[in-house]
């Protein structure tokens, strides 16, 4: 396996010699949620795969970016532990290097912590072909500029992915969802964010439109005292949270483009001509919208968030613009990782 590794290595290093952009190919599981690739030579890492090291004491696992999230998944629940981040599958070929590299977190992610929060370091190649380890397996070892956390949402522009290495978390002993009924969105987004302040064991909060699904996270005394306070129907909502963090509800079938827009919680809605499903207690909504992309942008930047459109619209770009001063940025770091601009051009930004 650590020949795939210097193959990966050796066919950077060419194209960057030839000045030959790439295309970084893993289980395309995720192409839809960024801008498609151009049509030019592939770089297929899916083979270097496998778990390196796994501490369940220590809460630490290395693995090699091509690993299935499934096998990744089996193992942690083998020993009673999971990816606090809740990465999405979508499919079944998904990857940890895949789901490092789109940067996505499912309904946990409000009240545990986002993908880069769980890193502790990362191997990879950057754009001359060079091998880097940034960070270590231990957050002790984690100082200095933190190089490997700007790989989580990278897309494959900054670098190849060669290993992850990840702080897991305890499965829960229990989970349970209570349903609300509420059709008003603010009394609905005042409500999923009363609640934690009254309780620690919420670890997700949805509201559809008519109801508010809250997941209860914890010990069986611990989430019958934060029913207590929350009250609701008991439901059984595990196919629900499934669904929702892998894109398989209905409400992502819907036509329309979809939108994700990042805001704060009690933020005003952005759903007035559209259809949208909130996420992350208010931090997060999904939205099924005609309306011009300005509009939209326009207002989540007003709310001192962001929208991305995940749309096969090649009229509307994928990302929120940059203002000059990041976009300058965030092209000094590309640079500085990627001299030649070879590895997944466009896939953010055109100019990155």
């Amino acid at each position: 396996m650590p020949c795939l590794a210097r193959e990966i290595g050796a066919s950077v290093k060419a194209s960057y010699d030839a000045q030959t952009p790439i295309n970084i190919a893993g289980a395309g599981t995720k192409l839809f949620l960024n801008r498609p690739p151009e049509n030019r030579e592939t770089l297929d890492v899916t083979g270097h795969n496998g778990i390196i090291e796994y501490d369940p004491a220590e809460l630490v696992l290395l693995a090699r970016a091509g690993t299935p999230l499934r096998d990744i998944e089996q193992l942690l629940y083998d020993h009673r532990q999971m990816l606090g981040f809740e990465p999405p599958f979508i499919d079944d070929g998904a990857t940890i290097g895949g789901a490092v590299a789109a940067g996505l977190a499912g309904p946990r992610r409000a009240y545990a912590g986002a993908v880069r929060d769980f890193m502790l370091g990362v191997t990879f190649v950057n754009g001359r072909g060079e091998s880097i380890t940034a960070g270590g397996k231990v957050m002790k070892n984690v100082a200095g500029f933190d190089l490997f956390r700007p790989m989580a949402r990278s897309m494959g522009t900054l670098g190849v992915l060669l290993s992850i290495a990840l702080r897991v978390s305890a499965l829960p002993e229990v989970e349970r969802t209570v349903l609300h009924e509420e059709d008003n969105e603010h009394n609905a987004l005042k409500k999923m964010n009363r609640w934690p302040r009254e309780t620690q064991a919420i670890s997700a909060a949805c509201w559809d439109g008519r109801y508010i699904r809250i997941r209860l996270s914890g010990s069986e005394a611990g989430i019958e005292h934060a029913h207590t306070f929350i009250g609701g129907q008991w439901i059984d909502g595990t196919g629900y949270w499934r669904d929702l963090n892998n894109f398989k509800l209905d409400f992502f079938r819907a036509s329309g483009r979809l939108w994700r827009v990042c805001v704060a919680p009690m933020s005003v809605s952005i759903g007035k001509n559209g259809v949208q499903l909130i996420d992350w207690g208010g931090a997060q909504r999904w939205l099924k919208s005609d309306e011009p992309p300005a509009t939209i942008r326009s207002l989540a930047a007003e709310l001192g968030g962001y929208a991305e459109c995940f749309s096969d619209d090649p009229a509307v770009e994928t990302f929120h613009p940059l203002d000059n001063g990041v976009a300058a940025l965030n092209q000094r770091f590309k640079h500085a990782l990627d001299p030649a601009a070879i590895l997944n051009p466009g896939r953010l930004y055109p100019e990155l």
